[in-house]
């Protein structure tokens, strides 16, 4: 057999080079992609759930939002497990599928069911978390600034509306999330005392607010060939105009929101922070890679986004 075997190759030199050119090329096309992890991904097919609701502590989170929607994806073809985390202001709910499940299909079969959830009023609906691992974490960047200006509220919204977007773009990358720093808010701190002088609620600014800060459609009007679109600017854009909403109004004159109130520009509470290199507090990102896709060609395509910039150049990462 053996003899037979080596007559063969060598009677037929050309096709078994031509085989053997074939599977070298083959063999070092997959090892140049071949993914390389400091560690096995043995992460399961899961999907994460997550509601947002500020004003409710861990017991009222359980109850209201963990629980139906624990219940509305009970059932789903291949569910193994259902388990969640109920933090103030928080729900977290965390399915996982079967091995054989695709992570798509998952994800497709859990937004049907939380169509029909029913959530309190108030609360935005649940979102489903990024189509990544527990060691997606393949690229860390620090943002930093050595103007003095430029404080962590700047550096904070130069890094989600700039940055950010950027990094998403990268192919491989399936989310970016921001630590530190100080996110930008525009604050209104009600006066007591002026609200019972004008014989007003909390409800009254709050219900101002938020109907003077939408613009509408009104149609359009043709004339002399060409057509003209007809809207109302509402939307406030500064403090000025956010003071200059009216409330109500007493004997014909208007109550606006900075008789009552003062408005201020403000940062979102902060619940923890970032420092790095022994240099003070700094704005953090982590890029998260895609389910499946190969660290050593998602990290440096991150890098090399990250140094540059369509407009402003180079973002200063460290």
């Amino acid at each position: 057999m053996l003899d037979k075997l080596i007559e063969s190759v060598l009677r037929n030199r050309l096709v078994v080079g031509l085989l053997f050119a074939v599977a070298f090329a083959a063999g070092t096309v997959a090892l140049l992609n071949l993914p390389v992890d400091a560690f096995p991904d043995t992460t399961p097919v899961q999907v994460q759930i997550n509601t947002i609701a500020p004003a409710l502590g861990p017991e009222e989170i359980e109850k209201q939002l963990s629980l139906p929607v624990e219940l509305a994806i009970s059932g789903l073809p291949g569910l193994i497990h259902v388990r969640s985390i109920s933090k103030f202001g928080l729900s977290q709910v965390v399915a996982i599928f079967e091995d054989e499940m695709a992570i798509l299909d998952s994800r497709q079969l859990i937004m049907e069911r939380l169509a029909g959830v029913q959530l309190p009023d108030g609360i935005g609906r649940p979102e489903l978390g990024p189509i990544s691992t527990g060691l997606g974490e393949v690229f860390h960047y620090v943002l930093r600034s050595d103007n003095p200006d430029r404080d962590l509220a700047e550096l904070r919204t130069l890094h989600d509306w700039v940055v950010k977007p950027q990094l998403r773009k990268v192919p491989g990358v399936a989310e970016v999330n921001s630590w530190g720093g100080k996110e930008k808010q525009y604050h209104v701190i009600v006066e007591p005392n002026l609200l019972v002088k004008y014989a007003l609620t909390y409800d009254d600014v709050a219900t101002a607010l938020q109907e003077n800060n939408a613009n509408v459609g009104g149609g359009q009007v043709v004339t002399g060939g060409q057509t003209l679109l007809v809207h109302g600017l509402g939307r406030v854009g500064s403090i000025d105009e956010i003071a200059a909403v009216v409330i109500t109004a007493v004997d014909g004159v208007p109550i606006r929101v900075g008789d009552v109130a003062e408005v201020t520009i403000d940062h979102e509470i902060r619940r923890g922070a970032v420092s790095a290199g022994g240099r003070g507090e700094a704005v953090l990102g982590l890029g998260f890679m895609l389910m499946g896709e190969n660290s050593r060609d998602v990290t440096p395509r991150c890098h090399y986004r990250s140094q540059r910039s369509p407009k402003q150049g180079r973002y200063g990462l460290a």
